[in-house]
């Protein structure tokens, strides 16, 4: 029955100890409650990643839509205000077409464009299955 209340004892000491000292559990909780998620990438910055100036088709508070042609070919750029407007988005999208996928944002145009645009955008290439990343795994 000692056992119990020595390790009682030393769990209260060690909490104590990480709460009085700096840097402890305070800073930490602190630290987490004041970083914020990187913002999403509009419309222009995505295209400005793979050389072209957006021509908007689309501004909307919940949906923004650039049209761009570059030399890897044309394609739309969108964007969203949230991964859920995006997934309702891409549910009504025809599955024949492939996208380029990304936090918020989407970019519709032929296979070949897409697989172009793929590593400047850091997206995913989804196929025919949307919620799905059917990007092909280089063979090992």
């Amino acid at each position: 029955m000692t056992t119990f209340p020595r390790l009682a004892a030393f769990a209260l000491l060690a909490g104590l100890v990480a709460g009085c000292s700096s840097g402890g559990w305070g800073d930490y909780v602190a630290a987490g409650e004041t970083q914020k998620a990187a913002a999403p990438l509009t419309v222009e910055q995505l295209s400005a990643k793979v050389g072209c100036k957006p021509k908007m088709q689309v501004e909307a508070s919940d949906l923004r839509t650039g049209y761009c042609k570059t030399k890897a070919g044309q394609f739309f750029v969108n964007t969203f205000a949230s991964e859920k407007l995006k997934d309702e988005w891409m549910d009504r999208a025809p599955e024949y077409n492939p996208h380029l996928v990304g936090p918020q944002w989407t970019v519709l145009g032929p296979l070949e464009v897409l697989e172009q645009l793929k590593d400047p955008l850091s997206g995913d290439l989804h196929l025919m299955d949307h919620r799905v990343s059917q990007t092909p795994t280089p063979p090992k």
